[in-house]
Formats: structure tokens, sequence, C-alpha cells
């Protein structure tokens, strides 16, 4: 008998396809846009200039970039472009009139020489860096402190800083600072931390890392409350599971030591759970399996 269209049945339509795309896609507009607006805040944060200094016309500007921080060596490299400005330079202030020495603060790893009528070639300094542990990794903080002075055929001269930072993985704070040289030097009080972009990476680790462990937790539960013996394919996923976490942890950016605050939040738990999780599976499966054996007839 050959069935007839009934006009009451309702038509299929995609008002149901459409209340879950308008969600999602609402969703992934506030993303992207929440997302470019980090991104921009951090951009602007790099393209910071902090001045600090003397405005007078005879004076040596530096200009201080910081490349890298290293916290596991408690150091940041920085690098140093002098300029003489006025009368104190030549050849447009690439060149000093008479012999000049940038002394530097006691956090600064060497003062800088330069030779009278040479060219003021960038150079680059190590700044160690004081408070703060790697360990609390990605929550750790550092302070330090930069200063320059100038001396021109052994008399001081005004200085200008300009300080600005360029290393993506750190954010840098800098506030003027007392010179211990009075009006002609130049001081800037640093605090570092993580960037941003840094932290919303690494808690998203953890939470992956977490969320991993809960899903083997889940599937280890199933299997060893259903009977279902060696599954060869879960033990190799659980496996698999175990293993790979380790190489996603080691792919955290800044290269954390082992027992920082990630692997205690998170990566340690998950790693002990999966294997727990793994052992439990093996066992029950085995269990399960010389039961089956014993059951059959001979």
């Amino acid at each position: 008998m050959a069935t007839t269209w009934d006009p009451r049945q309702p038509r299929r339509s995609g008002a149901s396809l459409l209340t879950v795309l308008l969600p999602l896609a609402v969703l992934i507009v506030m993303a992207v846009a929440v997302g470019s607006w980090l991104q921009f805040t951090e951009r602007q944060a790099l393209d910071t200039i902090h001045t600090v200094g003397s405005q007078a016309a005879d004076r040596v500007d530096v200009e201080a970039n910081v490349q890298r921080v290293d916290a596991a060596a408690r150091e940041l490299a920085l690098r140093v472009r002098v300029t003489a400005r006025g009368a104190l330079g030549e050849e447009e202030g690439t060149a000093p009139v008479a012999d000049l020495s940038l002394q530097t603060s006691a956090q600064t790893l060497g003062d800088l020489e330069f030779k009278a009528h040479e060219r003021l070639t960038t150079r680059d300094v190590q700044v160690a860096l004081t408070d703060g542990s790697i360990s609390d990794y990605p929550f750790d903080t550092y302070e330090t402190d930069i200063e320059f002075w100038a001396q021109l055929d052994g008399k001081p001269v005004p200085v200008r800083m300009l300080f600005s930072n360029n290393d993506p993985l750190f954010s840098v704070s800098a506030t003027p600072a007392p010179s211990e040289q009075g009006a002609v030097g130049a001081a800037l009080g640093l605090g570092l931390a993580r960037s941003g972009s840094l932290l919303v990476f690494v808690v998203f680790m953890m939470a992956v890392m977490w969320a991993l462990a809960a899903s083997v937790l889940m599937g280890a539960w199933y299997l060893t409350t259903r009977g279902e013996g060696l599954v060869w394919a879960a033990l190799g996923w659980m496996a698999a599971t175990l293993f790979a976490l380790s190489a996603f942890r080691n792919n955290a950016p800044g290269t954390p030591p082992i027992g920082c605050v990630m692997d205690w939040f998170a990566f340690l738990w998950a790693e002990t759970l999966i294997a727990l999780c793994l052992i439990a599976v093996v066992v029950t499966g085995v269990r399960i399996a010389l039961r089956h054996d014993d059951a059959r007839p001979p």
C-alpha cells in the first residue's frame, strides 16, 4: 500500500540548525575580538618607549632594548645603542668628540668604553635579575634596575635613556628611579612578568592535561565496570596519551624546569592518574581473560 503525504506533518527546515550555528558564530566572533584586543595591547606594550633622564641639547642618548630574558640564568640581554648629541658628538652623533665612558648600575655586567672620533657601535650587555624564581612558572616575576651615566674626557655629561622591550614572552613595566649621579644620570626600575599570551597558553595547556586525564579515567571506569577484558585499542590510546602528555608539556614556551607550578598544578597529577588508570585496566582485563579461559570447556 502506497503511503500518502499528510499536509499536517511539519516540514523539516533549517530552523534547528540555525539555533546551533548562530550562537556558535557569535562565540567565534567574540573569541576573535578578544584575541585581537589582547594581541593589540601586547603589541602596543612592545612598541612603548620609556624615556628618562636629561633633555639638554648637549647630551648622550642611550637606547636600551631588551632582546631576551633568560629566567633560568636570572639575567636579561640588553642591547645598547649610544648617540652623542649636540657639541658632544660629530658626524651626526655617530662618534664622540672625546673618549666616552658609559657607566652602568651594579646589576649590569660591565661598563662601556668608546674611543674619540670612532664610530659608536651597538653593544650587548647582561643585566642580572633579582627576586622571583623560575619554579613559579608561569607566574614568576622578577625585578632589576638599569642606570647609565656618562663621562666625556673624564667629565660627567647629561644622559637620556630610551628603554623598550623586544621579548614577546615577557612584559616589562618601567618606572623612573632616582639616579646615584643626580641630574646627569638616568635610571629605571624594571618589573618583569610573563606576557599575557604566554599565561593564556599555559593555562590552556593545564586545562588540556586535566581534560585528557579525565577522559582516560572515564574510559578506565567503563572498561573495568563492564568487564570488557583486554581491549587493545583502548590500552594503546591510554599508553599513547601517557607519553604524548610529556611531549606536550615540554612544548611549553620558555622551557619551564621540572617541578614548576605548571607541573604541580596539572602535569604530574595528570600523568599519575593516567598511569594508574592504565595499570588498573590491564590488571582487570587480565583477570577477566583468565576467568574466561577457565570457563572454556576442555
